[in-house]
């Protein structure tokens, strides 16, 4: 089965993860697609295929030439909350000519907006119908994973080492690696499948942080207040512009750091601010931070001790510490690539990743492309010939 197949088939499942939720996984639709992987993998003839009681989807393939690396192949099966994900109604635009493509809810996915899509140029483009995400972020990843693992199984003459096959809930939310069983996973390095246009390597993502910041004020009748009223709402207001305007995510690339304001609300009596802090690079996520709670310190000194509480927690730390040491990970991959004619490229992660925290539990961890584009928005797409590609690199890559 080609990949596109089976991801129109994981697509129908409605697996948006939910940071409200303490559950793992967080929403009962990503349990559910979790069991029919397990029942494909199975048919696929992986007979130690299974999910656990966290949501966790494990299988292997055995084997056949002793001394071969175990590699691990690792996708997620939730999809981003931040756009609606159902009910899905993909549609194949079949030759698309690069220009222009009015979706059926009258939106248009024009290359001048997502000059990516240009590249797709007379390929066979798999869009949604302009009211939900598509869900390639990161069932196109489950879906390739899967058609390599069909591959290497249907040819016994393929050698290989143990091949170990990971779907993992809530990536979306930062808890995919939250309860990974890394050590019975039993790989020696792996791969998220996970990442956008071909080519892609990433062994490099932000440092990232969440900055929590309480202002906590006084309510006093407004008819009444002159002297009195320390009003939240405002003192969160001066927290927020004593930030470098030029350091948000609408005004950064590359390898450039930045707060981001997620939400606020308040009242004059408390208000309350929540960010991610983001820096590539370790000595300025540190300088960042020091920052954010240095503006704390000062309004304090200015209203009165305990007027603001800033919290920051570290939420997870650049890969490229730990993968480094391993550069024949990134080889290998490279070398796949190069197989199929695609020139590989390095692409710094500007936001996180399963791999990172991986690395960091001791299973380095690389994120390679999957051919979509435009996650997490009603604009996603991703090309069938792409999926056809990846799951080329994909058996390339554990092929000895």
């Amino acid at each position: 089965m080609r990949a596109y197949k089976r991801l129109l088939k994981y697509i129908q499942y409605e697996t948006a993860s939910d940071e409200a939720s303490e559950t793992c996984p967080s929403t009962p639709n990503q349990l559910v697609l979790a069991r029919a992987l397990v029942e494909e993998l199975r048919a696929l003839g992986i007979a130690d295929a299974r999910v656990d009681e966290n949501g966790y989807v494990y299988g292997s393939i055995p084997e056949n030439a002793p001394g071969l690396p175990a590699i691990g192949l690792i996708a997620h099966m939730d999809v981003s909350p931040a756009a609606p994900c159902g009910p899905m109604r993909a549609r194949i635009v079949e030759g698309y000519d690069g220009g222009p493509l009015t979706l059926d809810s009258g939106d248009v996915l024009d290359p001048a907006v997502f000059p990516e899509v240009a590249l797709a140029a007379g390929k066979s483009l798999m869009v949604t119908d302009g009211r939900t995400l598509l869900g390639a972020d990161d069932k196109a990843g489950v879906a390739e994973i899967m058609t390599a693992c069909e591959r290497v199984l249907a040819d016994p003459s393929m050698r290989h080492g143990k091949i170990c096959v990971g779907f993992t809930p809530d990536e979306e939310i930062g808890r995919g690696a939250d309860r990974f069983d890394v050590k019975g996973f039993g790989a020696d390095f792996a791969y998220t499948v996970d990442g956008g246009a071909l080519g892609e390597i990433a062994f490099e993502n932000f440092n990232a942080a969440a900055g929590r910041v309480t202002v906590h004020g006084r309510s006093v009748h407004p008819g009444s207040a002159k002297n009195r009223m320390k009003n939240a709402n405002l003192i969160a207001m001066e927290f927020a512009g004593m930030l470098p305007p030029a350091e948000r995510p609408e005004h950064t690339e590359g390898y450039e750091g930045f707060f981001h304001l997620c939400d606020m609300r308040g009242t004059e009596e408390e208000a309350v601010l929540n960010y991610i802090i983001r820096d590539h690079d370790r000595v300025r996520f540190e300088a960042r931070k020091e920052q954010f709670q240095d503006i704390a310190a000062w309004l304090n000194g200015r209203y009165g001790a305990g007027t603001v509480d800033a919290e920051v927690t570290d939420s997870y730390y650049n890969m490229r510490e730990m993968v480094e040491p391993r550069m024949d990970i990134i080889t290998r991959v490279e070398n796949a690539y190069r197989a199929v004619g695609i020139e590989p490229r390095h692409e710094a992660i500007r936001g996180g990743t399963d791999g990172s925290r991986l690395s960091y539990m001791g299973l380095p961890c690389p994120n390679i492309a999957t051919g979509g584009m435009n996650f997490h928005s009603r604009f996603e797409c991703v090309a069938i010939e792409d999926m056809d590609t990846m799951v080329d690199v994909i058996v390339g890559i554990v092929r000895a």
